[in-house]
Parts: structure tokens; C-alpha cells; sequence
């Protein structure tokens, strides 16, 4: 029996089939998601390799590698052959794709329209399952001077203090800002609390010469902008 179930070590595939040989001799993209993820883990189970556990991994989120990202560490655990160590390795590097894919929105620096406010937040609110509200602080050529959570809530909302918000834009010498937030459920559609707020923004900003460039909703696939519907 042993000698059976041996055979679904990847150490028995010929080498251009196993997942690290296969990177160096021909590249990343030459690997599948699931032999990528395959390289983290290492081994896989009694029954099965590393690569087609990986496959059973994804087929579980439908292939979709942002599904994937958001399995908490216990339902990983879920699936025969992947330890604490393993998910823990998955989690890591998913959310350090998630991170880099933050990074070079933010290295554009240059807010240009609605779609490059949802690139630079998508990757940090856009998946998460409460609220968070965020301003992006803008110089005159509309550069981002930096970028920051004003307010964590809960599912359906979350609170906002103005003069937070407006303190910081004066501390860091900001001349625009462009207010965002997350909807979890999906919807795109902006609440009366939404529109209440960004009037409310909007007249405080506007006495100090700073002025609300936009108001972006975020889900995790679309945005809505206030400026684009012409509701700012």
C-alpha cells in the first residue's frame, strides 16, 4: 500500500511536471494557480499530491484566487493534508498579492478620475466584510499627498467625524479631497446617509478652501462616483 500511494509525490513526477523545476526552467506564467499554490504548501496528502489538492482547494472558490484569499484560516484546515502552517502560508501570500496590487495603484500617485480612486482602494476596502470610511488627500495637481481610514463601523454603516477629517486635510496641506467608502452588501447605491455626509463634507471643506472632489462607493468588482452622476 505504501508503495501505491507513494506515487502522488510530486518527488515521482518527471521533472518538467513539478512545480518548482517547472518555474525555473520556464517561467511563473507557465504555472497554473494551482501549481503555484502548490509550491507554498509543499506536500499534499496520503490519497493525493500537492497540485491536485490545490485544484480541490480552488475548485471550492470556483477558481477564483480573491475568494480564495478571503477562507479564513480554519476552513483551510477544512481540507485534508493542509496544516496550520500551510493555511497560514496561503493566507500570507494572497494578502501580500493583495497588498502589492495596493502598492501599484498607489505608485500612479496621480488622481485623474473616478476609476484610479477605485484602483488605489479597491484593493484595501474593496473585500472587506464591515465598513470603512477613507479620504485621499490631494495636492493642487491633484497628487495624492496620503491616504487615510477615518472610521471602521459595522456591516451596514459606519460614522464619520468631519472635523477629523477636515484637521488632517489642513495639517497635511491639502487643497482637494475625495471621500470613499465600502458597501459589503454589494449595492452601489448610495444611501440617504451618504448623500446627508458628503453635503455635509462638502460645505465644511468648501469655508477652508478645500474642495471634495468626488465621493467614491466601492464594492469588491465596481464603484460608484457621485462626481460621474453629476449628485456631488
Amino acid at each position: 500500500m505504501h508503495k501505491e500511494l507513494s506515487s502522488f509525490s510530486i518527488k515521482n513526477w518527471s521533472q518538467d511536471d513539478q512545480p518548482r523545476e517547472k518555474l525555473l526552467n520556464k517561467g511563473k506564467s507557465a504555472l497554473s494557480d494551482a501549481e503555484l499554490v502548490a509550491i507554498l504548501i509543499g506536500s499534499g496528502n496520503r490519497e493525493e499530491s500537492a497540485v491536485d489538492l490545490c485544484k480541490r482547494i480552488l475548485a471550492s472558490t470556483n477558481n477564483n484566487l480573491g475568494e480564495l484569499g478571503k477562507l479564513p484560516i480554519k476552513q483551510l484546515m477544512a481540507f485534508k493534508g493542509i496544516g496550520e502552517a500551510k493555511a497560514i502560508s496561503i493566507v500570507a501570500a494572497l494578502e501580500l498579492g493583495r497588498r502589492r496590487r495596493g502598492s501599484e495603484a498607489l505608485d500612479r500617485k496621480k488622481i485623474t478620475s473616478s476609476k484610479s480612486v477605485f484602483e488605489l482602494l479597491q484593493p484595501i476596502i474593496g473585500e472587506l466584510p464591515h465598513e470603512e470610511f477613507w479620504i485621499v488627500y490631494l495636492n493642487n495637481s491633484n497628487k495624492v499627498i496620503q491616504k487615510n481610514q477615518l472610521s471602521k463601523g459595522g456591516i451596514t454603516g459606519t460614522l464619520v467625524d468631519v472635523r477629523l477629517a477636515l484637521k488632517i486635510a489642513l495639517e497635511v496641506g491639502a487643497t482637494g479631497i475625495v471621500l470613499a467608502h465600502n458597501h459589503p452588501s454589494g449595492t452601489l447605491n448610495p444611501s440617504k446617509a451618504d448623500r446627508e455626509l458628503t453635503r455635509k463634507l462638502k460645505i465644511a471643506s468648501e469655508s477652508l478652501d478645500i474642495k471634495v472632489l468626488d465621493h467614491i462607493i466601492i464594492t469588491e468588482k465596481a464603484y460608484f462616483s457621485f462626481a460621474d452622476e453629476g449628485i456631488l
